[in-house]
């Protein structure tokens, strides 16, 4: 069976289930081409906890985890049901590799899941779960704990780390179309460190990549690349999704590995 792919996937702002500028069609394209996958495991910033929680949710809710935002932003739903058969391997395979790890069958998925689900997988008919980041993760586990899912692709469960590629919410002007230089120079380093597989460098992104610090001020947003990398092999072909830098500072650059050409 040929191993499920990884991607890493640019979320941005809550509107962008509703605003799907350069990325979202270039996601619904790209959904298009995924053949026996059988669930769909996120990795999101948005669900942070102390140890590692698995969701086992049967049938998840679809959580609306932002305010402020247009009012048909929250009628949305991602019907898709939950994998607690795919969430106990997830676990198993987890506690192996030493994260300390529990269940939780009451998590819905947060909008750094259904969110860009729905233009890659816009009839919610693949089962999703969510693995949550712990808050003292560091680069190096974050790939540690993509490595120790990436097993669970064997058996076609697609592993999706959910982030953004540039997350300075500090000048995030909604009026701003011209993109800042800072946020083009620091996505233009992480793609030919993706490219040539340097998992490393990226690891060590904080005191290698320009602009770094500006870039992402607190590093939730980044480490779901971190695990993306971990999830995948040396050699294997990805694909760069360029998504644009939306209000001048957030870049939705997004990647793809381990898809048929």
């Amino acid at each position: 069976m040929t191993p499920a792919p990884v991607l890493f996937i640019s979320h941005g702002a809550p509107t962008f289930a509703i605003e799907p500028g350069k990325l979202g069609p270039q996601l619904q394209t790209l959904g298009t081409r995924l053949t026996g996958v059988r669930a769909v495991l996120v990795v999101s910033p948005h669900w942070q906890t102390r140890d590692v929680q698995v969701m086992a949710t049967p049938q998840p809710e679809t959580v609306h985890d932002f305010g402020g935002f247009p009012a048909r932003l929250y009628a949305l739903r991602y019907p898709a049901t939950g994998a607690p058969q795919w969430a106990a391997q997830a676990a198993e395979r987890l506690l192996q590799a030493g994260f300390a790890t529990h269940m939780d069958t009451q998590r819905g998925l947060d909008h750094g899941a259904w969110v860009p689900l729905l233009h890659l997988l816009p009839q919610a008919q693949i089962p999703v779960f969510q693995v949550s980041m712990p808050f003292s993760l560091t680069t190096t586990q974050a790939v540690a704990l993509g490595r120790a899912l990436a097993p669970l692709r064997e058996q076609g469960v697609m592993i999706v780390g959910s982030g953004s590629m540039t997350h300075n919410l500090g000048e995030f002007h909604p009026a701003v179309t011209q993109p800042a230089a800072y946020a083009r120079e620091f996505s233009a380093w992480v793609r030919t460190a993706v490219r040539a597989h340097a998992v490393n460098m990226v690891v060590q992104y904080r005191t290698e990549a320009p602009h770094a610090l500006r870039a992402h001020p607190t590093e939730e947003h980044f480490l779901p690349l971190l695990v993306a990398l971990g999830a995948t092999q040396q050699g294997e072909g990805v694909q760069w999704l360029d998504g644009g830098i939306e209000h001048g500072m957030l870049c939705m650059d997004s990647y793809a590995w381990g898809l048929s050409a």
